[in-house]
């Protein structure tokens, strides 16, 4: 009963820390760090050399949390591997793969046996060959890459271009190779440390080792493909998995006794390269690919949470403070062999050299395959095991903070970023641009005229403008969407964009208005509901005109007053969004405005995000305060905020 009450306490315990150790994460983004340097510190003041929330017993006791979370990551790892995707460029793909893979290996692993073992502390009494070992497991894992952090920066950037296509190609593969090359100096550690000979005994048992993980891997796939199958909640599929990965571990392990028990040679499968085989076969042959890519995405920030505040109470930060020069000078080494590697796999592939200069930058970064692989060599080798994860883990940590940075430098310096252009400031007059001349783009336009905005009305074909009798209007000719025909429509200076043309035109348009002007507010009408999610993720705010009927009478029904006020159809009264640039109100209290009485702020915008405000809400330059009141006191706020 007691030992019940202790395992109760640990766990709410633990829940407490990992609900900690995701908020402190969170914190650590403001300062562009990466979240699991957030999770490894919390775990590090939760652990043995902090806090002692978390016990050096309590870690080894939750080691299988530790095989679930790697099994995981091993699933995580083969499932960005779509065979399909990576066609267009296979022939740059497999040359820089090879390239990086080769030197990154070979320089790691002759750089710490001849010139950085004397300086390790654990390895400074080790025999040559059991030197060896360690450096072949370092060097195995210093090739390891981070795709999740990679594809983070291209959705920030946008980047598009054959540059990113290959980095994102090799850093996938990468992670798969890495996990085989992991497993086969697994084998060569443990002959080199128990002092047995290399014979054809020896190579055909790695060899059988290898053909045999094939094979367990395709049928545990074809289980995974199975489970998928089923007509149950996901949660069960989550669970389900996450199961049949701590199974393969257990197996494993029982397989490598019961050998050791009656064969004369011992059978070890590593089971993080049996769960990224399986993994790899559901990606590529199932037609479940994307519901087990969407169980991938969902669960894995619980899991990571988890594994690395496990991770960060795990290190030996006594370690730590003698190995942290030697992770430095791993770093550069690494990156030699990365900048090595990849220029001569690109001069191999017969790539310009104005990118085989450049490959290095995007292939820095690492995160959870190499802290997964470490920490399995903390198991399999225990006497040293953890003071070298402890090592590889500080490098880890500075290659995913240094590693995006040269990546976006790159991106930007070979031309494939599309990322939001920065607004213009504003120039005392309020500047629409609509694109159409059909009645409701010049009802639009009569509208925003009427609220004393500059409206200009933009055509594609001259034979538009034929009949047109409103010389009230100003209406521009745009035969090409080209950034010199935007120019030539003044397109800088617009304040908002409204496109009624078609889909294409509308998409078209509104990719070139973010990328070259950054202009805030983009409003297109949509024709297909199947494009909405592209222009979302530009930032667009997207009319369709069938659900937007709908949608106002639902409202009309629900809040009629409220509605009748944000259509105008109130005299009188108006809801405006009103951006603050006087920098004289910059810092002041909501409760300390000067505000007219008939004059209500409804919310706060501050970078795109809506905050709850409230009396005490301080207002910074740039903010889009949403007001409701009498049309002439509004504008008398909004000369106010433009001062």
């Amino acid at each position: 009963m007691e030992n019940f009450i202790n395992v109760f306490v640990f766990i709410a315990r633990f829940i407490v820390i990992a609900l900690s150790s995701k908020q402190i994460g969170q914190f650590f983004r403001r300062f562009k760090l990466p979240l699991i340097t957030g999770f490894l510190f919390t775990g590090i003041v939760a652990g043995p050399f902090g806090l002692k929330l978390i016990t050096h017993e309590a870690v080894e006791n939750l080691r299988v949390i530790d095989e679930i979370s790697l099994a995981f990551i091993a699933f995580a790892a083969g499932s960005e591997l779509y065979v399909q995707e990576l066609r267009g460029r296979l022939k740059s793909i497999a040359w820089i793969t090879l390239g990086l893979v080769i030197l990154t290996f070979s320089l790691s692993t002759a750089a710490i046996f001849f010139f950085l073992s004397r300086y390790i502390p654990f390895m400074q009494n080790m025999s040559p060959a059991a030197s060896f070992a360690v450096a072949l497991l370092i060097g195995a894992i210093l090739v390891a890459r981070s795709p999740s952090s990679a594809i983070a920066i291209l959705n920030e950037l946008r980047a598009k271009g054959p540059f990113t296509k290959t980095v994102l190609g090799v850093t996938v593969i990468m992670d798969v190779v890495v996990i085989f090359l992991f497993a086969f100096t697994t084998s060569m550690a443990d002959v080199l440390i128990a002092n047995l000979g290399f014979d054809l005994k020896f190579a055909l048992l790695l060899l059988g080792e290898f053909a045999l993980s094939l094979g367990v891997g395709y049928l545990l796939g074809k289980l995974l493909h199975f489970v998928l199958s089923w007509n149950l909640n996901r949660r069960w599929k989550v669970l389900t998995i996450l199961a049949i990965g701590l199974g393969v571990f257990v197996f494993s392990e029982q397989l490598r006794h019961l050998t050791h028990e009656f064969l004369s040679f011992e059978i070890f499968l590593e089971p993080i390269l049996l769960c990224m085989i399986a993994s790899f076969v559901v990606t590529n042959t199932s037609r479940y690919r994307t519901e087990f890519s969407k169980i991938i995405h969902e669960t894995g920030p619980l899991i990571y949470i988890i594994f690395f505040t496990l991770t960060g109470a795990s290190l030996e930060l006594d370690v730590l403070m003698q190995t942290w020069p030697i992770a430095l000078a791993l770093f550069f080494v690494r990156l030699a062999g990365i900048f090595a590697g990849s220029f001569a796999g690109g001069v191999l592939a017969r790539e310009p050299m104005a990118r085989n200069k450049m490959w290095w930058m995007g292939f820095v970064t690492q995160a959870g395959v190499a802290i997964g692989l470490s920490k399995e060599v903390a198991v399999e080798f225990p006497p040293w095991g953890s003071a070298l994860a402890t090592m590889i883990i500080s490098l880890v940590v500075l290659n995913e903070i240094v590693g995006p940075i040269f990546f976006k430098y790159a991106i930007n310096l070979i031309g494939e970023a599309h990322d939001r252009a920065d607004p213009h400031e504003f120039r005392g007059t309020r500047n629409a641009v609509i694109f159409g001349l059909r009645p409701q783009a010049v009802s639009l336009a009569r509208q925003l005229m009427a609220h004393d905005w500059q409206v200009k009305m933009v055509c594609r074909e001259p034979s538009e403008l034929e009949g047109v009798d409103k010389p009230e209007l100003t209406i521009e000719l745009m035969p090409e969407v080209t950034v010199a025909c935007l120019n030539a429509i003044q397109m800088s200076e617009a304040d908002a964009i409204v496109t009624m043309l078609s889909d294409e035109e509308n998409y078209a348009i509104c990719e070139l208005v973010y990328e070259t002007y950054g202009t805030d507010t983009i409003v297109t009408r949509l024709k297909d509901r199947a494009n909405f999610d592209r222009f979302h993720e530009l930032g667009v705010l997207v009319v369709e005109p069938r659900t937007a009927v709908v949608s106002l009478l639902d409202h009309f029904v629900r809040a009629p007053a409220g509605t009748s006020l944000l259509l105008g159809m109130q005299e009188e009264q108006d809801i405006v969004d009103i951006e603050l640039r006087n920098s004289d109100l910059d810092g002041i209290s909501l409760r300390d405005l000067r505000l007219p009485l008939d004059v209500l702020i409804l919310s706060v915008q501050r970078n795109g995000e809506r905050i709850i405000s409230h009396g005490y809400t301080k207002l910074t330059v740039g903010d889009k305060v949403t007001m409701v009141g009498n049309v002439e006191t509004l504008e008398e706020v909004m000369l106010h905020f433009d001062a």
